[in-house]
């Protein structure tokens, strides 16, 4: 009984990990995808 019910938390607890990585791997990608935007406007600035 004890297994199953520990086997229960480490899964919800996996899955939860698993949710907050996927977010957190989403903000990078935006952050430098935004930062990629500022870098070609500045250069376009420079260049002008």
């Amino acid at each position: 009984m004890s297994k199953n019910k520990n086997n229960a938390k480490r899964e919800a607890y996996a899955k939860k990990q698993e949710e907050e990585g996927k977010k957190i791997v989403g903000w990078i990608f935006g952050g430098l995808i935004v930062l990629a935007i500022i870098y070609m406007i500045w250069t376009l600035t420079m260049m002008s």
